[in-house]
């Protein structure tokens, strides 16, 4: 087996290739990825598309099988390859750069990689931003979630993965829209839009029913638009989304109420998603570096499980000019980009939280603490700085 160094180190490589999309598609049992890949497969848009899945037999796409190419790579009819997951897919993925960086495949434009039912898709990010080489190799483009119309909420009420799922994506696909005929359906469904708005604001919805979800409305939700490959910040973080969400969160479930979260859980919606919170916190404070740096390091390692996605650009009192944009899953983070200049007018820091049992104000406390604002009875960046034992106070936030 080629190692990843020596994959680097081929002659046939003149210089670094651009990263390679990955994204992941995902849903619940029976919310219908099997169908919604077999038609986007036909899809000429799709054309050196690499998908990569379980088992095959799991979501029906033999009658696309064209040849077996060897390590577990299929060639399909619509000119895409088909991989299975048989343990490690650090390897499947390796297998693909190889068969790329050997000319054994001419082109790879595009990756998808489709968990079972039950799977939380963080794993399967990690997977890619802890590894050095294909952190180089591939670029996190979407996290696509499907979520059955008719069944979602009760999905939703009932299934912790489902809730995470939907939580972390950047396209939300609503399928079985057309069998919603009674009105009583109709409530439902709107209980479950309301849920959706709740878990996750900020993400694009799609209806496979009216035909807009296609390759150019599921994909390309990265940093970086694909054609002139300039950083789209505003898109990417969809900040205005989060704002007013808590004019939503007052419409919780009177029935359920627990006071041993502290005045955030007034906030939630109803008692079966009231855990999952979206929020934004931005600042026109310019944030130093090492402030930066000890807030992602103590939020990921005391509150990592609790981050389900992380999406942000700050603006750095060491350079104005150059922000950063900064990325995570849970306790993992991508290596921070820098960008060569603001990509737009709008020059404040912004950060995107999608969190599980972590509330916004202790977040946002805590932000404010390190990014140097005055905040009564809490250490500031000078003194947390040089007394790391002060941080042990934002360590739990139920104090």
């Amino acid at each position: 087996m080629t190692s990843a160094k020596e994959a680097i180190d081929r002659p046939v490589q003149r210089g670094p290739k651009p990263p390679i999309p990955l994204s992941v598609l995902t849903g619940f049992l029976g919310s219908g990825k099997t169908t919604l890949l077999n038609r986007i497969l036909n899809d000429p848009a799709m054309a050196d598309t690499a998908v990569i899945i379980n088992e095959f037999g799991e979501i029906g796409l033999d009658h696309l099988f064209v040849d077996q190419a060897g390590e577990g790579i299929v060639e399909l009819s619509s000119g895409c390859l088909c991989c299975t997951i048989r343990g490690d897919l650090v390897s499947t993925l390796e297998n693909l750069l190889r068969h790329l960086d050997n000319g054994r495949t001419e082109r790879l434009r595009r990756v998808v990689i489709e968990t079972t039912g039950l799977a939380d898709p963080a794993p399967i990010l990690h997977t890619v931003m802890l590894h050095p080489y294909l952190v180089m190799r591939y670029r996190l483009d979407s996290v696509i979630t499907l979520i059955d119309a008719v069944n979602g909420l009760s999905t939703l009420e009932n299934h912790e993965e489902a809730r995470k799922q939907a939580a972390v994506a950047d396209r939300l696909v609503f399928t079985k829209t057309d069998m919603i005929e009674s009105e009583a359906e109709r409530a439902e469904f709107g209980k479950l839009l309301q849920q959706i708005e709740m878990l996750n604001p900020g993400a694009k919805r799609l209806d496979t029913q009216s035909g807009d979800a296609t390759p150019g409305t599921l994909f390309n939700a990265g940093l970086y638009d694909p054609d002139s490959k300039i950083p789209d910040v505003a898109a990417w973080l969809n900040a205005e989304a989060y704002e007013g969400t808590g004019h939503h969160h007052h419409h919780h479930d009177h029935a359920h109420h627990d006071h041993s979260h502290g005045r955030d859980h007034a906030h939630d919606v109803n008692r079966h998603s009231e855990s999952i919170r979206a929020f934004t916190l931005a600042t026109d404070r310019p944030v130093p570096a090492s402030a930066l740096e000890m807030f992602l390091d103590l939020l990921r390692s005391a509150h990592g499980p609790k981050l389900l996605r992380v999406k942000g650009i700050v603006q750095l009192a060491e350079d104005h000019g150059r922000p950063v944009v900064i990325h995570g899953v849970q306790h993992v983070f991508h290596p921070p980009a820098t960008l060569e200049a603001w990509p737009d007018e709008d020059h404040r820091t912004r950060m995107v939280f999608i969190t599980k049992d972590l509330p916004e104000g202790f977040v946002r406390k805590m932000f404010e603490a390190f990014s140097g604002a005055l905040l009564p009875d809490t250490p500031d960046h000078q003194a947390l700085s040089d007394n790391p034992l002060s941080v042990s106070g934002f360590t739990s936030p139920i104090r």
